[in-house]
């Protein structure tokens, strides 16, 4: 099973949160056991696995990437955003998740997270459920 999902990112640096949208589809395909593949095929953007319970880590990835990778003109790149394309690359475009009895098997306090770093845009993912 292959879903896509469109995010609207509101500024330029945003960590949001797709974990229910990624449950309802496990939910939908009816799979038991198997893997969940999170991919987003742009260049300026991420996924990733983190904390969902204290909002200031969202906060705190976000400024930490700005201090190691800062918007700047020292980049070659004409676009303006190599800054994107470097945490994008840092952060990385997927993530995997297991799927045991219909659920998806993600610590205490983690979720999944759409990265955007060249916002505000409208993104995509693909959710690919297999089963096994």
């Amino acid at each position: 099973m292959l879903k896509k999902i469109t995010v609207r990112s509101k500024q330029r640096d945003e960590l949001i949160d797709i974990t229910k949208e990624v449950m309802s589809m496990v939910k939908e395909s009816k799979v038991r056991s198997g893997i969940c593949f999170v991919y987003t095929p742009h260049t300026t953007a991420g996924v990733t696995i983190n904390e969902n319970a204290d909002p200031s880590v969202k906060a705190d990835i976000i400024s930490e990437l700005n201090r190691l990778i800062p918007l700047s003109d020292r980049f070659t790149h004409s676009e303006g955003n190599s800054d994107a394309h470097v945490k994008a690359s840092l952060i990385g475009s997927s993530v995997n998740v297991i799927i045991q009895d219909g659920s998806l098997v993600l610590g205490t306090w983690q979720d999944i997270y759409f990265c955007e770093f060249d916002g505000s845009r409208t993104r995509t993912l693909y959710i690919k459920i297999i089963s096994g």
